[in-house]
């Protein structure tokens, strides 16, 4: 899907602001010679931005628009290094909330329900986007945030809250709680808006059943507005974007060369109307596909496929590549285990080793099943992990995003 000639015209005005705001990124772009594209061969040449290169603005470096005119800040929730801060308009916030309005919208939302947000608040773009999107709705609001589970399900009770918006992490510890207090028939809930992290159909499953509600996969990143432009429609997987906002390419992670629609590869993206910090082509490392054909719910805007992992999620073991995601699609293939693993990788006596932690209920053989599922893995990937069964419960649950991979060689 290449750009159109009116998304020209916006990346050339964003350009424009750019350069001419003097801000570290439109820096980058005049000591290059870049003051405009007239064609879509054009526009691929352009330079692509990354995390770190936003880093090195810290910490206003990329205000573009006026200070008078900026409202708010905020940070990538990332530990490593310096945060991303990312100045935003009045404009900008009320561009997002639209985004996300039409994202509640897509799922069937209305201003009847009743929204109860867990993501956290603050610098990070999560909770407030999801009220931003519902006051926009004109939807009822409880803005909870994370943690303290107790007041979380007291209020869902009291409320009658009918849409769940959090990371699947902690909507699978909720729903987990739920049934353990034995309170389903108290709980309100129809649909689930679930963000912030990557999550298997395992997991989608168990929530969906667990908690008996609809499921939706909202899509977003802090350096473009936040969660919020993009969402998948009802009875299908795949996620519209929302292409009046931001211009979405998928390229080669190794050539960095767009591909063809339909091809798998890296989420670069545009923002074509930011005042606050607009980004021409951002590496986002996110792995996902263009879906050419048009949705059978009729909606224009274009689609791409679930988040597939990230190209920096990659891991070196023996001298074999292995993303986190090849993992969990042969365990998904074991209906013995629950959504829930946990990869640890360590250097023992010279050599790396992988430890994978899943859990099962205590009618299977777990010895019997560890061995099977490093039989796949050596099968599949080409060496044999040491396999910790251990009883459904027993790995940690979060309320923010679960970390899957522990990589202890460099600790």
């Amino acid at each position: 899907m290449r750009i159109s000639d009116k998304q020209l015209e916006q990346v050339n005005s964003r350009i424009e602001a750019l350069v001419k705001a003097g801000s570290f990124y439109g820096k980058k772009l005049e000591e290059a010679g870049i003051k405009g594209v007239n064609s879509a061969e054009d526009f691929e040449k352009l330079p692509f931005s990354e995390k770190n290169d936003l880093r090195e603005a810290y910490p206003l470096g990329l205000m573009t628009a006026p200070e008078e005119e900026i409202v708010r800040i905020h940070s990538s929730s990332g530990t490593t290094g310096l945060p991303v801060i990312i100045p935003y308009t009045a404009k900008d916030v009320d561009d997002w909330a639209i985004q996300f309005k039409r994202c509640y919208e897509m799922a069937g939302i209305t201003n009847m329900d009743r929204i109860h947000i867990t993501p956290g608040y603050g610098l990070w773009t999560a909770g407030i986007g999801f009220q931003l999107g519902a006051e926009k709705l004109g939807a009822m609001c409880i803005p909870m945030g994370p943690g303290n589970t107790d007041k979380q399900l007291q209020f869902m009770m009291d409320m009658k809250s009918t849409v769940l918006c959090a990371t699947s992490s902690y909507a699978l510890l909720l729903a987990e709680e739920i049934e353990k207090r034995g309170i389903k028939d108290k709980i309100c809930l129809k649909k689930g808006v679930i963000g912030s992290e990557r999550w298997g159909d395992k997991m989608r499953e168990r929530i969906h059943n667990e908690l008996g509600i609809e499921l939706f996969d909202i899509y977003g990143l802090t350096e473009i507005y936040g969660p919020g432009i993009g969402i998948n429609c009802p009875g299908e997987k795949y996620m519209h974007y929302w292409d009046d906002y931001i211009y979405l390419e998928i390229i080669d992670p190794v050539t960095l060369k767009p591909l063809p629609d339909g091809e798998w590869g890296e989420i670069v993206i545009t923002t074509l109307v930011k005042e606050g910090a607009p980004l021409i082509r951002y590496r986002t490392h996110d792995l996902s596909r263009i879906i050419p054909e048009p949705c059978k719910c009729g909606s224009k805007f274009p689609r791409i496929d679930v988040i597939k992992g990230r190209t920096d999620d990659m891991m070196k073991i023996k001298g074999v590549n292995v993303f986190p995601a090849q993992i969990e699609e042969i365990l998904k293939e074991f209906h013995e285990c629950s959504s829930e693993y946990q990869i640890r990788i360590s250097h023992l006596d010279g050599r790396d080793t992988m430890r994978i932690y899943v859990e099962t209920s205590g009618e299977y053989d777990f010895n019997e099943l560890g061995e099977r599922i490093a039989a796949a893995v050596k099968s599949r990937i080409g060496f044999t992990p040491i396999v910790k069964v251990v009883e459904i419960g027993l790995l940690p649950r979060s309320e923010k995003k679960s970390k899957r991979v522990i990589d202890e060689r460099f600790d």
